[in-house]
């Protein structure tokens, strides 16, 4: 093995594991969308999961925040079991979560939004307050009484990280957070993920678009047909044009 490579995975290895999925089988009603499926994500880390439209990439972070019921298998934040827990009961143990849909509340102000999403601190997690914020999302801190409704989709999609980070999370889980937005747009959502690995929270993010990941991501894993099929360093993937091809190209 290539000693750099060689030396990001000691480095990882050396993480405490914040979340963990064990031999997990999840899916909608009656219909199995996730196999087996096994993944950790250290302390610190942003770890991109890839796929193709419909692997089952976000069936895993549903699965996570316990919007979706899980068949089999485990699921651990900071080694507590959340399977049977509430999605609010897991808010609250400071995973953060950011759906592909970004749900914002269009009826409410930048404000209103920031405020809906408040959690008290957290030992080990980030203290967030709007200001703080806003110095990361400057967009943002220049429409504060704006309407979500009126709101852009990259800006709307700046909103909904920063309201999920208003709960103090250690660890955020992203659903496609550059879908649909404009190249520049996407060039600061991925300097704010990099600015919060800086700070310390860990980040699963789910992409289907590699470039993108590319931006933010140290290591990567490969869900297929929703099963997980590779996993390993960004730099090993660069260097495989045929798993590439196998498993993302469209």
């Amino acid at each position: 093995m290539h000693e750099s490579v060689a030396f990001i995975w000691a480095n990882l290895a050396s993480r405490p594991a914040m979340l963990e999925f064990k031999r997990l089988n999840a899916g909608y009603g009656r219909a199995q969308t996730l196999f087996e499926f096994d993944l950790q994500l250290g302390a610190g880390e942003v770890l991109a999961l890839l796929g193709r439209n419909g692997a089952g990439k976000s069936t895993a972070l549903k699965a996570a925040i316990g919007l979706l019921p899980t068949f089999s298998g485990e699921i651990f934040f900071h080694k507590i079991k959340l399977n049977d827990l509430e999605p609010f009961q897991i808010s609250r143990l400071g995973l953060g979560y950011v759906p592909e849909d970004r749900r914002i509340f269009t009826d409410l102000t930048v404000m209103e939004n920031l405020a809906v999403g408040r959690q008290p601190p957290r030992a080990g997690a980030p203290h967030w307050t709007p200001e703080q914020l806003f110095e990361l999302f400057p967009n943002l801190g220049r429409m504060r009484e704006r309407r979500g409704s009126s709101m852009s989709g990259g800006e709307q999609q700046m909103l909904s990280i920063a309201r999920s980070l208003m709960g103090n999370p250690s660890t955020l889980l992203l659903d496609e957070p550059f879908e649909g937005l404009a190249p520049l747009i996407v060039e600061g959502i991925a300097k704010t993920i990099r600015a919060l690995k800086h700070k310390g929270l860990s980040v699963l993010l789910c992409e289907q678009n590699l470039r993108y990941a590319r931006l933010v991501a140290e290591r990567v894993c490969i869900i297929e047909k929703g099963r997980l099929c590779h996993t390993g360093t960004m730099a090993e993937l660069d260097a495989d044009p045929a798993l590439r091809e196998r498993y993302l190209s469209v």
